[in-house]
């Protein structure tokens, strides 16, 4: 892989909605400023840096987490950041092991910092490094890890789960209503040959799909290409387990902002959002205690989308969807 001068970092990427992330966070920095204590913000998806940068810009005390499970990614953020040295710590990890990193670094596992940032899905690097296999519109090794260093290829999928289970992955985490049918024609091809490229499975789903549907529906390949990343990568299950533990960090103030780009992300935030923000007191419940109240604020009506002036300058933004949260209390014990 030709890896392309750290320099260019800024240059390539364009944050997904920055000032309204940087904005959001802000009131949790600034009431920990105002209670005498350094601010700790996570950026659990760091990527090439650009939120972290916008942050660390505006916020000259704020200390910055951040995290990325692509090593790439995280050399590109160094250079990027390289003159917020002196206030940041970069990990190579997953955004679910939160406790973990806070641990390590010796800062205590709950309760500890005063915002995190997670911008979910797979991120413009990885989409423009065509030797990474993520994207059906480049010819490329179907790998499609997003920390290349462990856990199985899109290869190893697509050639060694049964027909059952490539159909389960597609139709699960792809919302693909031809499914079976693309699963079929999977095996069928790799009888002859196994799948090795994004070009050979490209053009496996362009069979499958029928032509009236792929003319209507957008690339025929798009939704497999979201299952197999999410199938590789375990996002849905690592993002399940990630919020819990991003809000069960915060300290009260602190705030929680959290980009998705796909149904399936979003009813996971969602969730979690709608349960810390709901009375646990039971139903007919005459007096609210304490401990039945709410420990987060939703602070978006529904989900927040970027403006159109921000899809011209960056058309991957189109399809994010912002939620937020505030700790207003001390986390609820179970």
């Amino acid at each position: 892989m030709v890896t392309p001068p750290p320099s260019a970092a800024a240059s390539r990427h364009t944050p997904v909605l920055r000032e309204r992330c940087v904005n959001l966070l802000a009131p949790g920095i600034e009431s920990a400023n105002a209670r005498g204590e350094r601010a700790v913000v996570i950026d659990a998806t760091l990527g090439m840096g650009g939120h972290s940068e916008a942050l660390l810009e505006r916020f000259d005390n704020l200390h910055l987490i951040g995290i990325d499970r692509d090593t790439q990614a995280l050399d590109l953020a160094g250079d990027r950041l390289a003159k917020y040295a002196e206030r940041i710590d970069l990990v190579h990890a997953v955004y679910d092991e939160i406790d973990e990193v806070l641990e390590d670094l010796g800062l205590a596992a709950v309760a500890s910092v005063h915002g995190v940032l997670m911008d979910l899905g797979v991120s413009s690097l990885q989409l423009d490094e065509a030797e990474r296999g993520f994207a059906y519109s480049y010819d490329a090794p179907l790998d499609m890890r997003m920390d290349t260093s462990r856990g199985q290829s899109a290869a190893e999928v697509v050639n060694g789960y049964s027909e059952a289970e490539l159909a389960s992955v597609i139709r699960r985490w792809g919302e693909e209503k031809f499914a079976s049918r693309i699963a079929r024609q999977i095996v069928a091809a790799r009888q002859q040959k196994p799948l090795q490229s994004t070009s050979e499975l490209v053009e496996v789903i362009r069979r499958a799909v029928p032509a009236a549907a792929a003319r209507t529906g957008g690339h025929p390949a798009k939704r497999t290409f979201q299952a197999l990343r999410i199938e590789v990568n375990e996002e849905l299950e690592v993002l399940q387990r990630a919020v819990p533990t991003a809000v069960a960090a915060l300290a009260i103030g602190g705030r929680a902002v959290v980009m998705s780009y796909h149904s399936l992300e979003d009813k996971i935030v969602k969730k979690v959002f709608s349960a810390g923000a709901t009375s646990s007191a039971p139903p007919g419940f005459p007096v609210e205690l304490e401990e039945h109240k709410a420990d987060l604020k939703i602070l978006t009506k529904g989900t927040e989308v970027p403006t159109e002036a921000e899809i011209a300058e960056n058309p991957r933004a189109a399809s994010a969807r912002l939620r937020a949260v505030e700790r207003i209390k001390k986390r609820r014990t179970p």
